[in-house]
C-alpha cells in the first residue's frame, strides 16, 4: 500500500486559507489545520463585547473553517514566543506595528516543527502573490520558505502556478495543474472558487485578522511601551488595548473608559488589578486607571470619568474610587468640558 500523504495547513479563519486547504484535500491528501494564538487576533473578542458588532457571528473563525471542511484543528498558544517577533522584528514593521514578514516566517517555522514531530509531509498556506504589501510579495515568498526552514515543502495552492515547483509536486503527491495562479489584491477569483467548491459562507477579509495592522491599536501599544519605558507586554495588556477609550493626561497614568455596557462588563474582570472608578451621583461608565497616579492624578481621572457620565453638565459629580485592595473613597469633582481635554491626551 502507498503511504497516505499528509499536510498541515495554516488556518487563519479567512477565505484564502480555507480555499488553499480545500484545494489540497481535493487531491486526496490528508489535511489537518493549525492555528497559532498570539493574543492579537481581531476575531471573537471585541465582536462578543461591543454592541456595534452584535450582528457579527460570535465564533472562532479558525474553528468554524475546520468544522466546515471536516478537518482537525490544532490551536497552539505562542503568546510568549511571539513577543520577540513583535519586539525585535528582523524585517521591520509594516504601516503600523505589524511585523508581517517576521510573523509569517515564525509561523511557518512553527508549522514545520509540528510537521516533523507528527510525521506530516508538507505545509499549506493561503498566501497569494501581491495580496499583502509586506509579506505576500514575489520577492518575499522565497524569504519565508528559506528563513522558516520549510524550503520546498511549503505549498501555496492559490498562487502555486506562479511559483517554482515544490517537493510535493515533483514527488507526484499533488498535481501542479490543480493549483491556481491567483495574484493581486482582488478577491473575485477566490470568490468564484468558493462558489465552485460550494462554499457560500466565509469570513470577510477586509482589514486582515490582526490588531497590529490597525493604526489606532498600534498607537495604543506604542504609548504603552513609551509610558513603561520597556517594549514588553502581557496578555492582559493586549486585551485591554482592544477595549474602551484610552486617555493619558501624563506619563504616570492612563484612564481606560468603557464606551458601552459590554465593555464595562469586560472591564469589571480587572477591578482587582487596577484602581477603578465610576460615577456615584449619576449614571456613568466604569474606568480603570493604569499606571502610578498621585492624588492630583486621581482627581484628573475622576474629572475624565465624570465627563463621560450623565452628570457631564453638572456643577459637581461624586466619583467612587476603589483601590486594588477594594478600599473605597469618593471624590467630588467638576466634569471636564468638551474642549478642556487636549487632543494629545487621547491615545
Amino acid at each position: 500500500m502507498s503511504k497516505q500523504i499528509k499536510a498541515v495547513s495554516l488556518i487563519s479563519g479567512g477565505l484564502d486559507s480555507m480555499l488553499a486547504t480545500k484545494a489540497i484535500m481535493e487531491q486526496g491528501v490528508h489535511v489537518e489545520g493549525i492555528n497559532f494564538f498570539t493574543g492579537f487576533c481581531v476575531e471573537g473578542h471585541t465582536h462578543a463585547i461591543r454592541k456595534k458588532d452584535k450582528e457579527k457571528p460570535k465564533r472562532n473563525n479558525s474553528l468554524w473553517v475546520a468544522e466546515t471542511l471536516g478537518i482537525k484543528l490544532h490551536i497552539i498558544d505562542i503568546i510568549e514566543e511571539y513577543k520577540d517577533v513583535l519586539i525585535n522584528p528582523k524585517h521591520g514593521y509594516g504601516a503600523n506595528m505589524n511585523p508581517c514578514l517576521d510573523c509569517k516566517v515564525f509561523m511557518v517555522k512553527k508549522a514545520k516543527q509540528w510537521m516533523e514531530e507528527n510525521d506530516f509531509d508538507f505545509i499549506i498556506t493561503g498566501e497569494v502573490i501581491g495580496q499583502r504589501p509586506m509579506s505576500q510579495r514575489r520577492e518575499t515568498m522565497p524569504i519565508i520558505a528559506l528563513e522558516s526552514g520549510a524550503d520546498d515543502r511549503l505549498v501555496r495552492p492559490l498562487c502555486g502556478q506562479n511559483l517554482p515547483a515544490t517537493l510535493p509536486e515533483r514527488e507526484g503527491w499533488i498535481s501542479r495543474d490543480k493549483l491556481f495562479g491567483f495574484n493581486g489584491r482582488g478577491r473575485k477569483p477566490q470568490m468564484a472558487l468558493a462558489k465552485e467548491y460550494g462554499i457560500d459562507e466565509y469570513s470577510q477579509p477586509a482589514g486582515g485578522c490582526c490588531f497590529l495592522t490597525d493604526e489606532s491599536y498600534s498607537a495604543k501599544l506604542v504609548d504603552l511601551w513609551k509610558a513603561r519605558g520597556t517594549k514588553d507586554y502581557e496578555l492582559d495588556d493586549v486585551m485591554l488595548l482592544k477595549v474602551g477609550r484610552h486617555i493619558r493626561p501624563n506619563k504616570d497614568f492612563k484612564v481606560i473608559v468603557a464606551r458601552e455596557d459590554g465593555e464595562a462588563r469586560f472591564l469589571e474582570g480587572y477591578k482587582k488589578n487596577y484602581i477603578n472608578m465610576n460615577c456615584a451621583s449619576h449614571r456613568g461608565p466604569l474606568a480603570l486607571i493604569d499606571g502610578d497616579p498621585g492624588a492630583q492624578d486621581l482627581h484628573v481621572a475622576a474629572q475624565i470619568v465624570a465627563r463621560y457620565g450623565q452628570g457631564r453638565d453638572a456643577e459637581q459629580v461624586e466619583v467612587l474610587v476603589r483601590d486594588v485592595a477594594g478600599n473605597e473613597s469618593t471624590l467630588q469633582v467638576r466634569p471636564f468640558g468638551v474642549d478642556e481635554m487636549p487632543k494629545a491626551w487621547f491615545v
